[in-house]
């Protein structure tokens, strides 16, 4: 199997022509140096992973020729990741360990204290594609556009439940075993923690459970990995 895999937003069916665009056509031929006839993996996030040959590559594009599917679609569970955004390279860095440890959607929220106004959404989405590429997923999660944690939490559905890393609750590591199965979100503060009055609605909704990730503060993007970590091994596809 070849180890250079690409994300394709195409179908992929045995031995229809999938095109290319310039960026991927450059990096393919450019970058990974590979030729007419050389084989490849590419995947779309909804028909498993295929084998397949480059047929072209230029400047303006070119086209790729599955050949059969040699990987399953593998979905990740119904996890949900919300965090504030925090410096770039520390918000690049939590969405794509997000893309690689599993979860299905990646939502970026505003709190009291988050730094970072902005986000570059379709930037944050081709590195979600970059990891599940690297990873050898054939799922990527979208990412979402960038919204109020009050918004969200005002149209939220209390189906999905919500486990809270609450940096107040610093110590031993907490157990996920009673918790029950189904749609679940993580949520994840701002550098500076959560505000006095967000503290206070959180505590009140009867969907979100806080949970302590260990005796030390974690930095949020470490935080958002040992969150994914804790409920992948107690509720998601890692038991």
């Amino acid at each position: 199997m070849s180890r250079i895999r690409l994300y394709i937003d195409h179908p992929l069916l045995a031995g229809q022509a999938v095109p290319l665009d310039g960026a991927q056509a450059h990096y393919l031929s450019g970058v990974m140096r590979l030729r007419p006839g050389d084989a490849l993996s590419v995947f779309n996030g909804r028909d498993g992973e295929w084998a397949a040959v480059l047929t072209d590559a230029g400047k303006r594009g070119g086209s790729v020729l599955p050949d059969r599917q040699s990987a399953p679609q593998q979905d990740p569970p119904d996890l949900w990741l919300i965090f504030a955004p925090i410096k770039k390279a520390r918000t690049d860095f939590i969405v794509e360990k997000a893309a690689e440890m599993g979860a299905a959607r990646i939502q970026p929220v505003t709190t009291a204290h988050t730094n970072s106004e902005r986000i570059r959404q379709d930037r944050l989405q081709a590195h979600a594609v970059e990891a599940a590429e690297q990873c050898g997923g054939t799922f990527v999660p979208p990412v979402a556009d960038l919204v109020s944690l009050a918004q969200l939490l005002g149209g939220w559905d209390a189906n999905r439940r919500i486990l809270w890393a609450d940096e107040a609750r610093a110590g031993p590591a907490e157990t996920l075993s009673g918790l029950p199965q189904g749609p679940w979100a993580i949520l994840i503060g701002p550098e500076g923690g959560f505000s006095a009055t967000e503290r206070a609605n959180l505590s009140r909704l009867p969907f979100v459970t806080p949970v302590s990730l260990g005796p030390r503060i974690l930095r949020a993007d470490t935080a958002a990995v040992a969150a994914l970590a804790l409920w992948q091994s107690a509720l998601g596809d890692w038991r």
